[in-house]
């Protein structure tokens, strides 16, 4: 680790196998806490190459539970987070307005890093168990059209980098790494992105996937549609700005999609919204993000995506596989 991390420092890349061996090594426990710190740091001070990202993104893949799902053609709904905008929890709650609307979601998510409730904490706290064991998490999916994998019993190998991510408490490389190493190799993806350089990496690396995709991300610095501004979206053949009016919709007042500065905030918000009971602002956002992933999976118009997601949210049908999902 002393060598590549000087060799980092003075501004040199590293490859992709480098870059793959380097986490086997951390997964390992070969590098103490100092040592795996300074190399997360570095990440924060230069930018990542698409080298190092797929090299970091297949040692992830290969350490992980994997799960066979390629039957259920799912799609999943995530941000790599870190844009710190601490919105109310907007992709989870489209993934149930998605599975709600009739596609099988494989939600990916962790506990909250740079934000202070991530998609996790809020689930955990309505009641929702997590697990690793795949005969349920088929009869999840098969009876209410979500399965919800939690990442550390999917990535154990990470449980070295889990503290130290918490106590530097900002966005590292492994948020850009969140959306990409879903063990259940979704067929269709939502992924929302902090900054215009990592999406330029991810549709350079989706590209060479057979995924179906909708990278986004929001001029106002969201990593997903927060109607605030207009936002940048590229797909397998598109690329273009998508402005609210395209949706018939206002801008909106960044001050409207907070989410609070607690996990009982977050979570009083999203049973609010799913319940019918969120406020217009709050209700067009997460139905147009739940229709862009609609649109993905279905190979259908955004418009045609959103006028689905407003009828799964307000028909009771996402709140239906929450409850579902919970007393499963």
């Amino acid at each position: 680790m002393k060598k590549t991390l000087n060799r980092l420092i003075n501004h040199e890349k590293i490859g992709e196998e480098e870059a793959k061996q380097v986490l086997i090594n951390i997964s390992k426990g070969d590098y103490s806490p100092e040592q795996i710190a300074s190399f997360l740091t570095v990440y924060m001070m230069r930018s990542i190459t698409v080298e190092e990202l797929q090299g970091f993104k297949n040692a992830l893949l290969e350490l992980c539970v994997s799960v066979d799902f390629k039957n259920y053609n799912s799609i999943d709904l995530c941000g790599t987070g870190g844009d710190g905008k601490d919105t109310f929890n907007i992709s989870t709650l489209s993934s149930f307005i998605t599975a709600g609307a009739g596609v099988m979601v494989t939600k990916h998510g962790n506990y909250g890093v740079s934000s202070s409730c991530g998609s996790s904490n809020v689930l955990e706290s309505l009641g929702v168990k997590f697990t690793n064991d795949i005969d349920y998490l088929k009869r999840s999916i098969e009876t209410t059209n979500i399965c919800i994998l939690h990442a550390p019993l999917f990535h154990p190998a990470m449980k070295n980098v889990a503290p130290i991510r918490k106590a530097l408490g900002v966005k590292t490389f492994f948020n850009m790494l969140g959306p990409m190493v879903n063990p259940a190799l979704p067929k269709y993806q939502l992924v929302g992105v902090f900054n215009l350089e990592i999406l330029r990496l991810y549709s350079y690396l989706y590209q060479k996937s057979d995924k179906k995709y909708s990278i986004v991300h929001d001029l106002g610095g969201y990593d997903e549609l927060s109607l605030t501004n207009n936002a940048k979206i590229v797909s397998n053949n598109t690329e273009k700005i998508f402005t609210p009016e395209e949706l018939g919709l206002d801008t909106i007042d960044p001050i409207s999609i907070f989410g609070g500065n607690s996990i009982k905030k977050a979570s009083e918000i999203f049973k609010a919204i799913i319940m019918g009971k969120g406020t217009n602002e709050q209700n067009m956002v997460v139905c147009a993000n739940a229709g862009l992933a609609i649109a993905t999976a279905k190979q259908i118009t955004h418009k045609q995506g959103f006028e689905i997601a407003k009828e799964s949210l307000f028909s009771g049908k996402a709140k239906t596989v929450l409850t579902k999902l919970i007393n499963l």
